[in-house]
């Protein structure tokens, strides 16, 4: 049986309610943890991935004793205190030099892992370019088709979209697109153009011959710039800022296909509803071409002639009728005066 914590206050409430699952996710959390023995090049690394990563993001300064593929109830305690998703994990030995573990969470359990190592490094620092300012969401850029195809190469690309992901958002402005992380692959041995022979590669391998014939992964920062090209569409300019990194891919533990199916359940809704962004509770509602909500209401029939106006003496039925008689009055009396002027006028002329 589970054991349900009831809020004490206002304040409890509201944290309760903040970690509750919600249709669209708020951004993920990344914990960056150092292991027993970290070297220059792991430190500088999870420096510059922090960066990118920022607000969002949350750095251990102690060593701490962790080994995320023996025992991760280490993360799942950090996970369930800071309210975090995803983890970081730097570790150095003698046996996999400069590794980095990347640990993605779901209701504060370990879903899956992938661990890389970094074969080569090279900081903001050294590119005298301008930076991108932090919080922007990046430009994410796969170059390989064993991004869709290699399913060691899916996983990696899905957990570099959850890192780098941030608000999710309905719009793009053009402006507010600064820099593009590029991701692509090494030189791709002929064994692995094929997907069919990936698959059957996979399969009769070894994991650690596996690993070994993989390519490398190259990740590229670059800053966007917008300039003048004398049409509506800008032309558009990368310039480097780095980091570069070179990573290769090492041990890895897949998710487990129960708690998969469960992080990846969505609330039922009908296709219409989809669409136009609607739950079902929420009735004659619609969103019209420019995105503006619309509801209808539907009324009775009204009887008009019962409805109550502003009295007025000019609106009375019976002045038109009095107007009509003054008029008629004012009519003869004119037709009068003028034949007894012309009676005047003969007796004089006599």
């Amino acid at each position: 049986m589970l054991r349900t914590v009831k809020p004490k206050n206002a304040r409890s409430k509201r944290a309760l309610q903040a970690r509750e699952p919600k249709e669209i996710e708020d951004p993920r959390t990344a914990i960056f943890v150092k292991g027993t023995h970290t070297g220059e090049k792991v430190n500088g690394v999870m420096k510059e991935l922090m960066a990118l990563k920022r607000p969002h993001a949350i750095s251990f300064s102690k060593k701490n004793t962790v080994r995320p593929f023996e025992d991760a109830s280490s993360l799942e305690f950090w996970a369930n205190k800071n309210d975090a998703s995803l983890f970081l994990v730097g570790q150095s030995t003698k046996k996999r030099p400069d590794g980095l573990t990347f640990v993605r969470m779901f209701d504060y359990r370990v879903l899956d892992m992938c661990e890389v190592g970094v074969d080569m490094f090279k900081s903001m620092a050294e590119f005298k370019t301008p930076k991108a300012t932090p919080g922007h969401k990046p430009l994410l850029h796969f170059a390989s088709e064993l991004f869709d195809t290699h399913p060691r190469f899916i996983q990696l690309k899905s957990m570099l979209m959850d890192f780098f992901n941030g608000e999710v958002i309905d719009q793009v402005c053009l402006a507010g697109i600064e820099h593009v992380i590029s991701i692509s692959l090494g030189p791709t041995p002929p064994s692995l153009n094929a997907a069919t022979t990936t698959l059957q590669a996979s399969s009769s391998a070894t994991p650690a011959e596996n690993s070994a014939s993989l390519p490398k992964v190259h990740i590229r920062g670059y800053t966007i710039r917008l300039l003048k090209s004398g049409t509506r569409v800008p032309r558009v300019e990368l310039t480097p800022m780095g980091p570069f990194i070179d990573l290769t891919l090492r041990r890895h533990q897949e998710a487990d296909p129960e708690l998969l199916k469960q992080a990846m359940k969505r609330p039922k809704l009908r296709k219409q509803e989809v669409e136009k962004g609607l739950g079902k509770k929420r009735k004659n509602l619609e969103v019209d071409e420019m995105g503006d909500l619309r509801g209808r209401i539907h009324v009775g029939k009204q009887d008009l002639s019962k409805l109550q106006t502003r009295k007025m003496k000019g609106l009375k039925s019976g002045r038109d009728d009095m107007l009509m008689d003054v008029d008629e009055d004012e009519s003869d009396g004119d037709s009068s005066d003028g034949g007894r002027r012309r009676k005047r006028q003969r007796s004089q002329s006599d």
